[in-house]
């Protein structure tokens, strides 16, 4: 795998963070570290900190992480999340604010040609206006 940012994509829906996955895949391929988690730990919709965490330390590198979402609960529970991990980590996960889909597809899109971590969530961003 190259030093490129990593892409975390958290949804309520197991289903939709699989398929947004799958996606990027595809339309990016193996150039950048992904992971993806969704639900809640009963399997019903939601979110979950720990899982969040686990997405975050499977593909962190010092390149940095940057974590779609897709509804409120799933960026605060991100929040959490990044607030637990390590300051020296934490100081290099981002968290976007863009439409889950196409800001995945374009996070990992930039990050694939080793742009930084500012530079992928301002390109994921552009889709929000």
């Amino acid at each position: 795998m190259t030093g490129n940012v990593s892409i975390v994509i958290v949804s309520h829906s197991p289903k939709v963070a699989e398929g947004t996955a799958d996606m990027v895949r595809q339309m990016v391929g193996e150039e950048v570290r992904l992971a993806h988690c969704g639900g809640d730990p009963d399997g019903g919709l939601g979110t979950n900190v720990g899982a969040i965490m686990e997405a975050i330390e499977a593909v962190y590198s010092p390149k940095g992480v940057a974590i779609l979402v897709d509804l409120g609960g799933a960026e605060t529970n991100s929040e959490m999340a990044r607030e637990m991990l390590p300051a020296e980590k934490a100081a290099h996960v981002a968290i976007c604010n863009a439409p889950l889909v196409e800001g995945a597809i374009m996070a990992a899109t930039e990050a694939s040609g080793g742009a930084d971590l500012e530079a992928v969530r301002a390109t994921a961003e552009e889709f929000q206006a």
